[in-house]
């Protein structure tokens, strides 16, 4: 991660956002602050969104938010690493939700579990703290 890049996230304000261009048509914006994402193919209307509609838990579609100048969609992000664990959106709607960070343990057969006896929540604004509890960030 280069942290030339960071950028003011446009959802939230924060000064934790990392913008990458994949390549000259996308750009990926991932905000550490606030936990959500952008896909510059991910907007108002477009092919990309509705196919990720078809696919998404109903609580990710409820946290979307679009900007209205720009047609920008965020959604929630989720993030896997195996030997770590992962940290995801978790609840039953808009108003009543939190990031779950779930530690992983050793597994004689798969390599990593996920255990979820180490669930532990984390408010929006906390994204980064769910990610220093599974070890991805130094806390």
């Amino acid at each position: 991660m280069n942290f030339d890049d960071l950028i003011e996230c446009t959802r939230c304000g924060s000064d934790a956002c990392y913008k990458q261009e994949v390549n000259q048509e996308i750009t990926l914006e991932m905000c550490f602050g606030c936990g959500f994402q952008h896909n510059s193919a991910m907007t108002s209307g477009s092919q990309f969104l509705h196919e990720q509609l078809e696919t998404l838990p109903e609580l990710y579609k409820a946290l979307m938010d679009e900007e209205e100048d720009s047609g920008k969609v965020w959604m929630p992000s989720t993030i896997n690493v195996s030997d770590k664990g992962m940290v995801f959106a978790e609840g039953n709607k808009r108003d009543n939700w939190a990031w779950a960070a779930v530690k992983s343990t050793p597994d004689e057969e798969k390599g990593f579990k996920t255990d979820m006896s180490t669930a532990k929540h984390f408010t929006e604004r906390d994204f980064i703290g769910a990610l220093s509890y599974i070890g991805v960030l130094p806390e």
